[in-house]
């Protein structure tokens, strides 16, 4: 099938395509698809990636560091876009330009880089780290996996709960008691 360098790409490129087809431009809206579409995400990447997690040692500490990058990743996309309220429906949006596409591509052209350089450059020193420290393969690629997958999951909730927030609808309401004085005596 595919080789462990193949499918962390694989993972990559899913995740900045789905993102930055989410969240560029203007009044994207905050519905449930687009809430629902990094949990299906997922949903689909962690059973066919994820290597049983390891629960003690360095192994851990690795996959929790991709955790905690995940959800800082997360928490600096969330900053990188605005959540308001659309003009036209007065329903929730978001606007995210260059800087919100540069941070997502970094991050992942980052982690892109690791991939290969572990199969193709450094892979010699990178078994030695491992022995050293007594970090499985697997527990490196769980990180990150895990750090992919947070990242998306912090952005998709930090984005519905500042959605959440706003305020009213941001219209007035309509009828008799807000029409202007006058405009019912023609």
């Amino acid at each position: 099938m595919f080789s462990a360098l193949a499918q962390a790409e694989l993972v990559n490129v899913a995740v900045l395509v789905a993102t930055l087809h989410a969240d560029l431009g203007r009044n994207r809206k905050i519905g449930p698809l687009r809430v629902l579409r990094p949990a299906v995400l997922t949903a689909t990447i962690v059973p066919l990636f994820i290597d049983p997690v390891v629960t003690r040692g360095t192994g851990l500490a690795v996959e929790l560091a991709g955790l905690a990058a995940g959800v800082l990743g997360g928490l600096a996309a969330l900053a990188l876009t605005r959540v308001y309220r659309s003009p036209a429906t007065g329903k929730p949006v978001t606007s995210a330009g260059l800087p919100y596409a540069l941070l997502w591509t970094a991050i992942i052209g980052a982690r892109a880089v690791f991939s290969y350089g572990s199969a193709r450059w450094f892979s010699g020193s990178l078994a030695h780290w491992c022995a050293s420290h007594q970090v499985t393969a697997a527990a490196i690629t769980d990180g990150l996996i895990f750090m992919a997958v947070v990242m998306v999951l912090t952005r998709t909730l930090g984005l519905a709960a500042r959605a959440a927030a706003l305020p009213g609808d941001g219209r007035e309401p309509r009828g008799p008691a807000m029409e202007p004085a006058g405009v019912g005596e023609l």
